[in-house]
């Protein structure tokens, strides 16, 4: 079986204004890739959630950075690489404390992290702190 590969890329200034563009192009090409409404939602959310905490956290909202995603549709998977160049971070340094402790205690450090892994079939990253940070979203395309 030949692997057929389509890619699409999108950079955006590092600025919350943006967003709107960025969840079109996700929404846009998740649906070209064949998911259903309630699919490419969850993939938006992932997207969506990683991409405001890396203007946030990892650029401090300075707008002369880039925010670079590439998705890549291939036969069996929608593969998404959201790439900065900003402060690193290493999300096995986040303890998994039960959600209840974290609602308890009303601490917000770890959700996002929760809850892109929840929405997604496979998530990793590749840290090189102020150099070029990759986070790899992976979604199963849907069976036809």
């Amino acid at each position: 079986m030949s692997v057929i590969e389509k890619n699409f890329t999108l950079g955006v200034p590092s600025a919350p204004e943006n967003m709107a563009l960025v969840r079109e192009f996700i929404r846009r090409v998740s649906k070209q890739a064949g998911f259903e409404t309630d699919d490419i939602s969850k993939i938006t959310m992932a997207v969506d959630e990683a991409c405001t905490n890396l203007i946030e956290h990892a650029y401090g909202y300075d707008v002369t950075k880039e925010v670079k995603l590439n998705e890549i549709i291939q036969n069996e998977a929608l593969r998404i690489e959201i790439i900065d160049t900003g402060k690193g971070f290493d999300p096995t340094l986040i303890k998994p404390d039960a959600i209840e402790k974290l609602v308890t205690e009303r601490r917000s450090g770890g959700l996002g992290i929760r809850l892109i892994k929840s929405l997604m079939d496979d998530v990793h990253y590749e840290i090189s702190p102020g150099n070029k940070n990759e986070l790899h979203l992976t979604k199963k395309l849907p069976k036809k």
